[in-house]
């Protein structure tokens, strides 16, 4: 199942802003996703033609790097297996305490790489696959490219898997955008209620972000060192110890 996750370029990361203004900047994104002209991304999706050839190449660790979930999909997942998820990758802030803080779940893959759902190059739970699996490679979010200009982004992994130029109907068409949008939308409103809580949590705790602090604790984390990472879900912000072989 597909891993990519978007960089909002425009308000990542978190270190760089306060929380008021990352969230200012994401309920912009949002403004701007809900506006984005239906017509023109059906006409996207109508040329791009895409079709599975069920490869299950962005099932793996190696193409798409990791799956970040939905809370209702990471309930789900839990659901079918107790130890299906990890603390996303890639946190967004830290306290003087040392302990970092991330928006959401992310599913673990197996030693090789694949996601802990994929048996036999099929997924296990295909009826039940969770929301970025199912839009995937469809997307529509505001990204940086190459050059740092920040544009557009409406399809991923494009002639690195399936097939295109098939014919797709409107209706199918008009399917696939909505559903995108709505995924693109929840995604938004997840990464709102984190900063608003993680906001709230350290003017009530007198915590604060120090920047040498993250760094010190992202080199130590990432030379095999256990670090405590607090994962926002359901409101809550739940603690795990990790080291970087999770992520490996």
């Amino acid at each position: 199942m597909p891993a990519f996750v978007p960089d909002f370029t425009i308000w990542r990361p978190l270190l760089t802003l306060s929380f008021d203004e990352q969230i200012d900047a994401l309920e912009q994104e949002r403004k701007n996703l809900l506006l984005f002209p239906e017509e023109e991304f059906i006409d996207t999706i109508r040329d791009v033609g895409f079709s599975c050839d069920c490869c299950g190449r962005c099932c793996t660790r190696e193409f798409n790097g990791h799956v970040f979930l939905l809370e209702e999909d990471a309930d789900r997942a839990r659901s079918f297996s107790a130890d299906a998820l990890i603390p996303a990758p890639d946190y967004d802030a830290c306290d003087q305490e040392g302990r970092f803080y991330v928006s959401g779940y992310a599913l673990r893959t197996g030693p090789d790489g694949s996601c802990v759902f994929l048996e036999g190059g099929r997924c296990s739970i295909y009826d039940r696959r969770f929301s970025i699996c199912r839009v995937y490679p469809y997307m529509l979010h505001r990204e940086a490219d190459e050059t740092g200009a920040i544009d557009w982004r409406q399809i991923g992994g494009l002639n690195e898997h399936g097939c295109y130029n098939n014919p797709i109907d409107d209706a199918e068409c008009a399917r696939i955008a909505q559903e995108t949008r709505a995924y693109e939308a929840a995604f938004l409103d997840q990464e709102i209620r984190f900063r608003r809580a993680l906001r709230d949590l350290f003017a009530r705790e007198g915590l604060r972000y120090v920047r040498r602090t993250y760094d010190l604790l992202m080199r130590d984390f990432r030379k095999g060192a256990e670090v405590e990472v607090r994962v926002f879900h359901r409101g809550r912000f739940h603690p795990h110890r990790v080291t970087r072989s999770l992520y490996e």
